[in-house]
């Protein structure tokens, strides 16, 4: 990586606390190992999953050993160690549960020896059963609708208690606390820190605004991460699944991801998710001024993620511009957007 022409090591530009290649020892024997440890018998199929803060594998199994549908895989998430504290994961499968109960398409984890959460080693896991499906067609209206029926349904069970150890989608978690950690590391360009740090106090003084003028709305357990990747879709309809990143924090949260485009066909698709979402639970419209709030805590807090990450040799391999000059200039460029759009009229729905 370059700044200025200097090279900058991973070992330079990373937080030092950091755990370092958290995953390094976590070898195929290593994870079927894990498995056959809990009960199913693993027949030395393994094919590694997309994931980056987790690692994530498809792993064939033997008849028997779990009690499963006739599919003859299993998915085994492997959990970053130094994340989440064995609290907060047992907070995300416990959601999941209650999801099910209510009926609602979700994928929980499996429960064997009486529990969900196993270690071995310096590793904590969990089992799934492989669901399939496809991405939703979000340019469609119904699937859109439908999408929205069923997230009212989750956000109407997410309403009935809170997490007591989960973090929050907040401005201090996703904004200040990210910003104050990119500040004091050496990933910023030295000639472009003044630029950084202007725009970032003007996108946090916007997001600050937007806050104020939703002050009020209720905050309840989310998905937090509720983009079409994380929505596969069935002729059943959706389901959801990683709910690693499940928060404390306004509806929209788990809305705003579904819309794209320009403002008008934000409005229509933001429509349809409306008319299926009031289905079963009232959305308080004044969360309407958060979504680019959101959207630039969002950014902010994905920069400093994948620094915070770069000794994982998984994030060199898929970010590989991440840290130049040219890179850090985007950045830059996307902020300044992201302020003039929260300075524009919130988005609404199209009325009838």
């Amino acid at each position: 990586m370059n700044h200025k022409g200097k090279s900058v090591t991973a070992r330079e530009a990373v937080d030092p606390s950091g755990v370092e290649t958290p995953f390094g020892q976590l070898m195929p024997e290593a994870v079927m190992d894990a498995i056959e440890a809990v009960g199913p018998r693993c027949d030395g199929r393994l094919m590694a999953l997309n994931s980056f803060e987790n690692r994530v594998y498809q792993i064939g199994i033997e008849d028997g050993g779990v009690e499963r549908s006739s599919d003859s895989f299993l998915i085994a998430k492997f959990y970053r160690p130094g994340r989440w504290s064995d609290e907060t994961i047992q907070e995300e499968h416990d959601f999941l549960a209650e999801l099910v109960a209510g009926e609602i398409p979700a994928v929980p984890p499996i429960v064997l020896n009486g529990t969900t959460l196993h270690h071995h080693g310096a590793h904590r896991f969990a089992l799934f059963e492989r669901r399939g499906g496809r991405a939703p067609e979000l340019d469609d209206d119904r699937v859109l609708e439908r999408i929205g029926r069923f997230m009212g349904r989750l956000h109407r069970v997410g309403s009935s208690r809170s997490f007591k150890s989960r973090e929050s989608v907040d401005i201090e978690t996703f904004g200040d606390r990210p910003l104050a950690w990119l500040d004091q590391s050496n990933w910023i360009p030295p000639e472009l820190k003044a630029a950084w740090a202007a725009v970032t106090q003007l996108a946090m003084a916007g997001v600050r605004r937007a806050f104020e003028r939703a002050q009020g709305i209720e905050l309840i357990r989310l998905h937090g991460d509720c983009h079409a990747g994380n929505i596969l879709w069935t002729d059943a309809g959706p389901h959801f699944v990683d709910f690693d990143d499940s928060r404390t924090g306004p509806a929209i949260q788990d809305l705003w991801m579904l819309l794209s485009g320009d403002g008008t066909s934000q409005s229509r698709q933001l429509t349809q998710v409306l008319k299926g979402y009031q289905t079963f639970g009232r959305f308080d419209l004044r969360e309407l001024h958060l979504i680019e709030a959101l959207r630039t805590l969002r950014y902010v807090h994905y920069t400093a993620w994948i620094a915070r990450r770069w000794e994982d040799p998984a994030f060199p391999a898929a970010f590989p511009w991440f840290g130049s000059v040219r890179d850090w200039q985007d950045r830059i460029l996307a902020l300044r957007e992201q302020v003039g759009a929260m300075e524009e009229p919130r988005l609404e729905p199209l009325m009838d």
